[in-house]
């Protein structure tokens, strides 16, 4: 199949293809006598493979490094569940940081509203946040 027909069947645009196979996550393909790409079902398989591995947030490059092994015959599974629990990992980092952002911001919020507006009479900053506040907040969300 040729191009355009391999991205309708496998919801990928020909731009995307293209792509996939310069970096090698594609096999280039075989080529028609007019010199058109020629495609395999195959490619079909292995384009929905891609994007359903981004789903899960692994990148192209571990993407590709899972079939690496695939194409090589080796088990993927045991690398694949490394990739998985270290995506799983950042992410109970992050989520970890942003509740307690929030119980920051909550506080604040509180703090915000038993404040006196007429007591502010610093032109610089605002009374509800406090000195460092803002590079603690900062601090929580750029460690994950």
């Amino acid at each position: 199949m040729r191009i355009g027909e391999l991205a309708k069947a496998s919801g990928v645009s020909d731009r995307t293809i293209r792509y996939y196979e310069s970096i090698g996550l594609l096999p280039e393909p075989g080529r028609t006598p007019a010199g058109y790409r020629d495609y395999g079902s195959d490619a079909i398989t292995r384009l929905r493979f891609v994007a359903d591995a981004q789903t899960t947030g692994l990148s192209l490059t571990e993407i590709a490094s899972v079939l690496e092994l695939k194409d090589a015959n080796t088990p993927s599974c045991d690398h694949t569940r490394e990739l998985l629990e270290y995506h799983l990992s950042e992410i109970e980092g992050r989520i970890e940081a942003l509740e307690s952002t929030r119980l920051e911001l909550r506080r604040l919020i509180g703090r915000a509203r038993k404040l006196d507006p007429s007591d502010c009479s610093d032109p610089q900053r605002c009374q509800v946040i406090g000195a460092g506040i803002e590079s603690q907040l900062a601090k929580r969300i750029d460690e994950h």
